[in-house]
């Protein structure tokens, strides 16, 4: 690695590493989020397509995640009186087709950032409401907002990098 390259490599990182701890300090202190949500949308912007429209598209897909993790918790309460601890089996049977119907959607079909949805409502460990979904909500396009920006900046000196070692030849 040339000493240039290095040097924008540890530009990019420590930019990089701005980026994503003020995000990790905004969740906490400013909206009392756990930051591991946060990172869910950072994660998710990186699951397809490294711009502003397919990371929201991405994050719309992690949101439908979110919104299926609600109904299924719904649908356990709502079916285990009647099947008991076999409640699970059905409501993942029909939560996973659902899920996997999606692939074949033409836009939202991006089932990595749908699955961090479901996860990400589990792991939270909230009941399934409105602000469960706000707070998932705002962690996890906090988290994408926070990615790009990141991607953005890593892209932003490259380029810059490349196009003044082309003005060096």
């Amino acid at each position: 690695m040339t000493s240039n390259t290095f040097s924008t490599h540890v530009k990019t990182v420590i930019g990089e590493s701005v980026i994503a701890s003020s995000a990790a300090t905004l969740s906490i202190v400013a909206f009392e989020i756990p930051v591991w949500a946060m990172f869910v949308g950072w994660i998710s912007f990186f699951t397809r397509g490294l711009n502003l429209r397919q990371g929201i598209i991405n994050l719309a897909c992690v949101l439908i995640g979110i919104v299926l993790g609600i109904g299924a918790a719904h649908a356990m309460a709502a079916l285990t009186p009647y099947l008991g601890s076999y409640a699970i089996s059905a409501v993942v049977f029909a939560i996973t087709i659902i899920a996997l119907l999606l692939g074949t959607a033409p836009v939202v079909n991006n089932l990595p950032a749908v699955f961090l949805g479901l996860v990400a409502y589990f792991a939270l460990h909230q009941p399934p409401s409105m602000a469960t979904f706000g707070t998932l909500t705002l962690a996890t396009a906090l988290g994408a907002t926070a990615a790009f920006l990141a991607h953005s900046l890593q892209h932003r000196i490259q380029h810059r990098t490349a196009h003044s070692l082309q003005g060096r030849t």
